[in-house]
Order: structure tokens, then sequence, then C-alpha cells
């Protein structure tokens, strides 16, 4: 699809179908997805040591990586969550761990306060509504996350995995110029590179 506005409607349509098929999974697993993932950890990406890696304050129904990010902080990673900032402005990462106090950021989601240490993360933990075989994901249509990864990605070598539950992925989502790609899927039964998804 090349015209914008028709990629744009395909996409509204679709969150409205991925969100209804991510509820019924969190309302199914949402307890015992977050612990596999934790279980799981994120050895298949490499060494991690030394390295920043953000996850996400679980907003509405997406998986919660709280419990991975309290794992990796025990494996000596810098921890972070994203921010918004602006509206068409790539994310801020600000350092947090598990437990560590938040506040009110945009749309009600829990941030860590202004003036904590602002960082540019490694490995990013990255949230959305449908993934596909060839690791595109399905965002809420602000393009935060494409926006961050191209700014990261002409910086320095990151690693964007996609989080979700199994049951999120679809055959192929809706994708435009400027959207970004994910190296890995992670799910509640594993982790997947793009292309090798069954």
């Amino acid at each position: 699809m090349k015209d914008d506005q028709a990629i744009s409607d395909a996409k509204k349509l679709a969150r409205k179908a991925a969100g209804d098929v991510r509820k019924s999974a969190h309302e199914r697993l949402k307890a015992s997805a977050a612990q596999a993932l934790a279980d799981r950890g994120l050895d298949f990406a490499g060494d991690l040591a030394g390295k920043t890696v953000s996850g996400f304050i679980p907003y509405l129904s997406e998986i919660d990586t709280r419990p991975l990010l309290g794992q990796l902080g025990a494996l000596g990673c810098e921890t972070c969550v994203p921010v918004v900032i602006a509206n068409n402005t790539p994310l801020e990462f600000r350092v947090w761990s598990p437990g560590e106090p938040t506040v009110a950021g945009r749309w009600g989601i829990p941030i860590p306060p202004d003036g904590t240490p602002v960082v540019d993360p490694d490995v990013l933990l990255v949230p959305l509504l449908a993934y596909d075989t060839s690791g595109y994901r399905l965002g809420y249509g602000g393009g935060f996350y494409d926006r961050t990864l191209e700014k990261l990605r002409s910086l320095k070598p990151v690693i964007a995995i996609g989080v979700a539950y199994s049951a999120q992925q679809v055959d192929a989502v809706v994708r435009g110029d400027h959207d970004q790609p994910l190296d890995w899927i992670l799910t509640e039964k594993g982790p997947h590179k793009p292309g090798e998804l069954i």
C-alpha cells in the first residue's frame, strides 16, 4: 500500500481488532506470562552485562515487563522506561527499576519523575498491539517507537525486541515506509527471530 491515508485507515481498523485479541490474552495469561518473561530472560539477545535495557510499565492490557526488568537489574543491567515528551518526537528514557517512585505521565502512565537521569538504551523491549512474521509491529499510531528506533539506530547498534502475548501474531501488519522492524519477538512461549516465526 503506497497511499499514506489508505495505510492510516487500514491501521486504524486493525488496532481495534488487535486490541480485543490482546485484552483477551491478557485476561487469561497476565500473571503467568509476566513470570514466563522473567524466567526466560534475554540470553538470546547476547551478553547484556553492563548494557542499558528499556522496558515499560504496562498500560491497559500490555504484557508486564517489570518482573523481567527486575531480573535484568539483578544481573547488572541498567534499566529504564520510556517517557513521551511531545508529539512527533522520539521517546526519552529515564533510569528506573521496579519499586522505584513514579508520577503520572501522559495518559496516566506511570513514569519516573523529572530530574531522573536520561539514557539511550542498547536494548528496547517494545510494546505492541500486533506483530507479524517479518518482525513488524502495529503500535498505537503515535509513531513514538518508530522515531525512537530510527534515531537510536543512527547513533549505535541497538536491539529492538517486541514483547507480546503469542496470540497477538497476525499474518501481516499493515506498514508504511517509516515503520521500523523488530530484531526479535518475545512472548510467553519464548523468543523468535523474524523469519523464523510460525
